[in-house]
């Protein structure tokens, strides 16, 4: 079954939905389903459909092996690998300049839904909170936006058991250039420019390009190389992904990296989710187009 993303909700009108919250007027479309029978998951990564070429953003249960893929649009696509990455643009895109209108505005982005298929199309809602007010006000979007904007806001998704159960239809491939994250820590393949450029050692792995949460405070910094993953090597960020959905949820990732001349051992809970996104480094003075 072919599955595309709903086209229906365009940013002008994303936009002038945040307008309405604005005045506290609500969108007229209710959720299809009880937001306490969705699934909370996590974004793990962005690949590619296949045979049809299309981009999905990969959504994971922490500590369940089930990679679920939800198709989206190119622009989306680009949007959650720089979130994943946590890059800011120069200038601000689509999403960042979303993200930018809610902070203005004293919005909070809380929760991110994909809750049904209508006509072989997810449809999608985001969850708002004026400052202040105690309701929330729900605005339909296509999921694509939403969770690229989740990544933003650090806004939890959440997906309807129905809409899991159609993804599963879904064959996909991964991306030589591929992000991955999971327990907090975000992935990317090892080049011969990076190995270079971090002096890493001649031994597969995976580079350490973010880090947040119990990795973080553990003391895994980025330019680290993952090298062994339950006695594993991740020779890719799929790999890596794969590895960590393979640990029962009840056990610990066991964790080997380098790091600044040293091995490191760590040992995570299988079922931690992902933090939320950290705060943008300040932009250098200059000018900007």
């Amino acid at each position: 079954m072919l599955i595309r993303t709903v086209m229906h909700a365009s940013i002008p009108w994303l936009l002038g939905g945040l307008l309405m919250v604005w005045v506290g007027v609500a969108d007229g479309r209710e959720l299809a389903v009880d937001p306490e029978t969705m699934v909370e998951v996590e974004i793990a990564s962005v690949a590619i459909a296949v045979p049809i070429g299309t981009p999905v953003v990969l959504l994971r249960e922490p500590g369940a092996e089930e990679v679920i893929p939800i198709l989206i649009g190119s622009a989306e696509a680009e949007a959650i690998q720089r979130g994943l990455r946590d890059q800011q643009p120069r200038r601000p895109m689509t999403h960042e300049l979303l993200d930018n209108v809610l902070d203005g505005v004293d919005v909070s982005l809380e929760r991110v839904y994909v809750d049904a298929i209508e006509d072989d199309a997810f449809l999608g809602m985001l969850e708002l909170r004026k400052a202040g007010q105690d309701e929330t006000i729900r605005i339909d979007s296509r999921p694509s936006d939403a969770i690229a904007l989740s990544l933003r806001t650090g806004a939890t998704i959440h997906v309807a058991p129905q809409v899991l159960e159609a993804a599963r239809r879904i064959d996909y491939q991964g991306m030589d250039d591929q992000v991955v994250s999971a327990l907090g820590i975000t992935v990317t393949p090892v080049t011969d420019d990076l190995r270079d450029a971090f002096e890493l050692p001649d031994r597969e792995g995976v580079l350490v390009s973010d880090v947040a949460g119990p990795a973080e405070d553990a003391g895994m910094e980025p330019g680290a190389l993952l090298f062994e993953v339950n006695g594993q090597t991740p020779e890719q960020p799929m790999r890596y992904l794969e590895l960590v959905r393979k640990t029962p949820s009840d056990a610990e990732v066991r964790l080997r990296y380098w790091q600044e001349g040293e091995i490191e051992e760590l040992a995570l809970p299988a079922d931690i989710p992902s933090p939320g996104p950290s705060e943008p480094e300040p932009e250098e003075p200059g000018l900007r187009l």
